[in-house]
Parts: C-alpha cells; structure tokens; sequence
C-alpha cells in the first residue's frame, strides 16, 4: 500500500528534518570553523563577548533548510532561484567569517546574489495602494518590480545582519519572522510557501540552542546574510507575489525591527559624516545594553518588540476568531511590556547607583 502524505504532514516533515539536520550538523560546524579559522575575536566595544568563539554556525541552518527543502518541495523553478541565490550568499558569508571581506565587495556579490532568484521569477509584481493613487487598490510594478525587488532582497540581508550583535538575538528575530511567515501562509493556503517558511523555522530553532546566551558558538556573516537573503525572497514570493489584496504593511511589519535599526543606522552614520557601512555602537541592542540590562534581557526585551509586531501583522490579514485571538495576544503582551519595561529599567538603574556608592 502506498501512502501519501497530505500537506500538513508535509509541513510537519519539513520542519522537523530542518530542525534536526541543524542541530545535528552544528558541533560539526563548529569543529570546522576552529579548523579553517572561522574565530570571532573581541577586539572593539562593539563586541560583547570576552572570548574568541567559533563563527559559521549559519552553515548548519543553510543545510537544514537545503535538505528540507529538496526533499518536500518539487523544486519549482522559482525555488531554485532563491537556493541558487543562497548558495552564492552562504559561500560569501563563509569566506567572511574566515577573513573579512571589505564592505563595498560584499556588497557587490549581495546584489548579484539578489539578481538570481529575480531572473527565476521571484519579483515583487505589484503592490496595495490607497485609492487615490489606483482605484483599483493595486499599482502593477511592470519593470520596477526587478529593481525594487533586488533593492528589498539587498536591504533586508543587511538588516538582518546588523542586528547580529547579541547572543541569540539575529536567530531569534529570524525565527520569530519565520513562524509568522508560516502562519500567514497558512491563512493564505500557500503550500509552497508553507513548506519553505517550515523549513527555515525548523532550521532556526536547531540552532537556537547553541546561539542563545551565553553562546557556544556565532552563526556569523554565513548564517545571518543566509536568513535575511532567505526572509526577503520567501517574503516576496508569499506576500507580494500574486496578492494584490495584501498591503506592503504586511512584511515591513514582520520585519519592522531590523528595517527600522538598520535605517536609523544609515540615518546616523549621515549625520555623523561616517561611511553608511561603517560599524558603530549604536544600534538599539548597544543602547538597552548600556541602559543597564544584561544581554539576556536585552534580548528578551527585543523578542517582545518583534512578537507583538508580528501579531499585529497577524491580526491586519486574519478574519474571525483567529483575527480576536491576534489582537487579544497584542494587547495582552503590549501591556506586559509596558509594565515591566519600566521596572526592569529602575531595578538596574538602582543597581548600577549602588555598585557605584561602594
């Protein structure tokens, strides 16, 4: 007798083989940066481990998600274009997180890398407007959506890795985005689409374990130029991708935070007359950091941002009781936030004043 498995196997599957050839593959991984030289050492206050730790642990989420993907998914043409674009992408991460690369080079190679899976058919086509501008509520894109889409790819690789200042924190805002990605999906019926952001979320959290705080080792340049390059075309081909219905609010809302830091960095460097790719120390991790938190909280701080973010994305795309339940799980969680935010900033405030009487 043979079986088949239905779509929600199929999700399941999928997730779980990503998660367990992630987190399989990573002390691997790890072995293999120590070997080649993949060692992140902390020579700036930027950084804020002690220690020289292995990089390259994003190689184990790229195979969990390769794997995964290969197997469940029939590799549609556009598909192949975003593991294509992928690969380009992990090989430039790898050869960073050996010996970094200049800014301006891996810049070149992101772009290139975002032109693949564009000329595979992953194009941003059309997009909500207000009524003034279309009365139909859509504005078709024409030959603007593949320089829009390349520039959307390009920006949210970088977003992603900039944030990638913490132990955990990239990870979890990438699997915090995945999930939601997968849930969108599911309320849209897009299978292909589910499968993909199953896999990524999976892969996610087998590494989630070795990258929270404190940190057995960094995913790197690999991992996080991987999951941002990943969360944008995945994104194109789920939300702007052939729903005229959906606003672009959509995604810039499931990846609010890192779109918002990485702009207000750019905005920063400006006004400083510093290169717009020049490392700095004020990124909103760095300012909660020394506002008194410790990495832990910090990092649970910005989880919270992002999961309410999300929910509300959730909640502008669902109907009836799921789109109640959203909106119950934003309130109920911005109210937490709210409450405890201050008191958890008073308590260090307090502790600091008092280290420093003694």
């Amino acid at each position: 007798m043979v079986y088949k498995l239905t779509a929600d196997s199929i999700t399941m599957f999928a997730f779980m083989l990503s998660f367990v050839v992630a987190f399989a593959a990573t002390p691997f991984v790890k072995k293999l940066a120590y070997k080649i030289g993949a060692v992140d050492v902390p020579k700036d206050a930027r950084r804020m481990h002690k220690t020289p730790k292995a990089r390259l642990g994003g190689l184990a989420i790229f195979l969990g998600f390769l794997v995964s993907v290969c197997i469940f998914t029939e590799l549609p043409k556009t598909v192949t274009g975003i593991l294509l674009g992928a690969v380009a992408i992990v090989v430039l991460g790898i050869f960073d997180d050996r010996n970094p690369l200049s800014a301006k080079f891996k810049f070149v190679i992101q772009i290139l890398a975002a032109i693949i899976p564009v000329a595979f058919g992953v194009v941003i086509e059309r997009i909500s407007v207000p009524a003034f501008v279309s009365a139909t509520g859509v504005f078709e894109l024409g030959w603007l959506g593949y320089p829009l889409t390349v520039l959307w790819i390009v920006a949210i690789t970088n977003a992603l890795n900039l944030i990638d200042g913490l132990d955990g924190l990239a990870i979890g805002v990438a699997t915090i985005s995945s999930i939601t990605l997968l849930c969108i999906s599911l309320l849209l019926g897009n299978s292909l689409v589910v499968v993909l952001t199953a896999a990524l979320s999976g892969a996610c959290l087998g590494f989630f374990p070795y990258n929270f705080n404190p940190a057995k080792l960094f995913m790197g340049d690999t991992g996080a130029l991987f999951l941002g390059y990943t969360l944008a075309t995945i994104s194109v081909l789920g939300l702007f991708k052939g729903y005229a219905i959906i606003s672009v609010a959509i995604p810039l809302l499931i990846l609010a935070l890192p779109i918002f830091d990485t702009s207000f960095a750019i905005l920063r460097r400006i006004k400083n007359h510093k290169p717009i790719m020049a490392p700095d120390r004020g990124h909103l991790h760095h300012k909660l950091i020394d506002s008194g938190l410790s990495q832990k909280q910090a990092v649970a701080f910005i989880y919270a941002m992002c999961i309410i973010l999300c929910l509300f994305a959730i909640f502008l795309l669902a109907t009836g009781a799921v789109k109640m339940v959203a909106l119950l799980l934003v309130v109920a969680l911005f109210v937490v936030f709210m409450v405890i935010t201050p008191r958890i900033m008073h308590s260090f405030h307090e502790e600091n004043e008092n280290s420093e009487k003694k």
